[in-house]
């Protein structure tokens, strides 16, 4: 069977033995879990025992583009990487933008599986088709700007890299891959994967096109994608000036913005330190990734940078008033030295906070101190090479926290640590960081779009009342797009409606959009399933008890706290769980999993 979008072929590199195959992918295979996180889900569900340690041998890290990449399409140039989290212990994947996704996709390949481990450490070249390792004791031990440098002298300057600092190597566990020099799959330790399977780098250049089926119906649905996202302010106006920190007064007025290890919603200095502050003093250009036409990248340049890629929202949040630190050039500065070393900037800054609330409730003597801005970079390194104190925190919050006997001052669900919303404001965020499947995420179902920004609708934030069915329907939606694989800024303009006529322009295939939902729930349920047999149980399936049971002391918010139990009951039953949150047998049949199990 011949289909468009996809080449239909999977690259398998065993680290253990050198051995490089081709391997051909089933077409239902494609056409049923997508590409990008669906399909890395089915592998490493399919290959990758449960019970394994995520640092060990039987782990497989798994990079997947999806049968948009490479095309025309607004958004498209992504892709993902799917493992076992050595940070969770669940599934877990994570997606960038940049370059790699589209040249490796022109590589002729949808996906590339890595597993075992090198004795040494290596690099892997993908040109065209064909797959070498090479010796890394050169790179090894070499920051993300040097490897990248490295990588460039030695094969050219068109080659794309994903790459790991030593973060990766010192196996933190949330060490993150970056590609192209800021793009970071950042999100639950990939880093750590890809640097116990001794792998520093993964280089890729291709030229071969992506096949369309019917280029006419893919141009004009393009184009009417295109003025959607010129028609509204937020893709139009709001992240082109000034990108995602655009965000930072409008949650902060909202009594959202998590202060101190969210002991407090509000941070006085927010303006300080917003996208509109960027754009007055250190932003220098706007940049996007392949084919995107927002351009939401924001460039920045100080002393001590030089010109890089800025902080987003989430960082801006983790790495300043989630510290208690509000002076922008340090947060810059870290979030810089956080791509450098190959960091997840929130998990680096919520683990921070966490220390430096137990150091200010005298559990950790050598801890940190909230609004320590100077000794913020030290610490940094310290984590990314494992140094003193950092050996301890690379482990993470929860780690950390319950070492000191403290677990409930650890922010995190899963073993992830929270991003930049206070639930407490935002029943329905709170409700979709308690059920994620990889941990606390704002993508999984990003509910302050109708709890905040007014997309699609404006829904009452503080209600309970219908949030189940909302989270529900964003998850199983953005498990679509995950998989596409595009990215979710597109679909603050446009609805799934256009993500499944684009789909079909360019595979041939008749997707229509509740088609899409169908399989983002198969997916979210694969996931789940793989994480109940991984350990993990329904008390799992819970938040930090500071947003269960402390209120809100001062804002908009005061006195909420997360009202997450009827929810969660409205939740399971919906999705056709039982009361412990295991999919029944009506909907694996429903879904076509009766063959896993959990």
């Amino acid at each position: 069977m011949s289909l468009s979008g996809w080449f239909g072929k999977a690259l398998r590199v065993n680290l253990s033995t050198g051995s490089i195959s081709s391997e051909e992918l089933a077409p239902e295979l494609l056409t049923k879990w997508i590409g990008g996180r669906g399909l890395g889900a089915r592998l490493i569900a399919g290959e990758v025992p449960a019970e394994c340690d995520p640092l060990g041998m039987e782990n497989k890290l798994v990079f997947a583009a999806g049968p948009l990449t490479g095309t025309r399409v607004p958004g498209s140039g992504r892709f993902s990487a799917s493992a076992k989290s050595p940070l969770t212990g669940t599934i877990t994947d994570s997606n960038a933008g940049g370059t790699w996704g589209v040249k490796f996709k022109k590589c002729g390949y949808d996906v590339l599986i890595i597993e075992g481990s090198s004795p040494a450490p290596v690099y892997l070249v993908i040109y065209e088709g064909q797959a070498s390792l090479y010796e890394a004791e050169d790179l090894w031990g070499a920051d993300l700007i040097k490897t990248d440098k490295l990588l460039k002298d030695k094969l050219g300057q068109n080659v794309s890299s994903a790459c790991i600092g030593p973060a990766g190597e010192n196996m933190v566990r949330y060490a993150s891959i970056i590609s192209d020099g800021s793009h970071a799959l950042g999100r639950g330790g990939l880093g750590a994967v890809m640097g116990a399977k001794k792998l520093k780098a993964i280089a890729v250049l291709g030229a071969q096109k992506v096949a369309v089926s019917n280029t006419e119906r893919l141009d004009f649905v393009v184009y009417e994608t295109n003025k959607w996202i010129k028609a509204n302010p937020i893709t139009s106006q709001g992240l082109p000036e000034f990108g995602t920190p655009v965000l930072v007064n409008l949650f902060n007025e909202l009594g959202v913005f998590p202060v101190r290890n969210f002991q407090a919603s509000q941070f006085p200095d927010s303006g300080k330190i917003s996208g509109e502050a960027i754009a007055e003093t250190i932003s220098t250009e706007r940049r996007g990734c392949y084919g995107c036409p927002v351009q939401c990248t924001r460039f920045i340049q100080t002393e001590k940078t030089g010109v890089t890629a800025g902080p987003e929202y989430e960082s801006i949040w983790a790495l300043g008033p989630e510290c208690g630190i509000g002076e922008l050039e340090v947060i810059a500065e870290a979030n810089y030295l956080c791509n450098l070393l190959g960091l997840d900037s929130i998990s680096t800054g919520v683990t921070i906070g966490c220390a430096m609330e137990l150091a200010e409730k005298g559990l950790l003597p050598a801890g940190p101190k909230f609004g320590n801005a100077a000794g913020l970079t030290k610490l940094i390194r310290q984590i990314a090479y494992r140094d003193d104190i950092g050996d301890l925190l690379a482990e993470g919050s929860r780690r950390v926290a319950e070492k000191c006997g403290a677990g409930q001052y650890a922010m995190q669900v899963k073993g992830l640590e929270l991003p930049a919303y206070d639930p407490r404001g935002l029943q329905g965020m709170g409700l979709g960081f308690a059920t994620s499947n990889r941990g606390a995420c704002h993508l999984r179902a990003y509910m302050a779009g109708p709890e905040a920004l007014g997309v699609p609708k404006m829904v009452n934030r503080f209600s309970t009342s219908g949030k189940a069915g909302l989270v529900i329907t964003q998850q199983n939606i953005n498990a679509a797009i995950d998989s596409l694989i595009m990215c979710h800024f597109i679909n603050l303009a446009v609805s799934e409606e256009y993500f499944a006529r684009i789909l079909s322009a360019v595979t041939g295939i008749d997707y229509q959009t509740q088609g899409l939902h169908r399989i983002g729930e198969r997916i979210w349920n694969l996931e789940r399933l793989y994480n109940l047999r991984a350990g993990l149980v329904s008390s799992s399936d819970t938040l930090p008890p500071r947003l269960l049971e402390e209120p809100v002391a001062d804002g908009p918010a005061r006195g909420r706290t997360v009202e997450l139990k009827p929810m969660l009951e409205e939740y399971y039953r919906y999705r056709g769980w039982d009361d412990c949150g295991r999919p029944l047998a009506y909907k694996l049949q429903e879904l076509a999993l009766e063959g896993f199990t959990c």
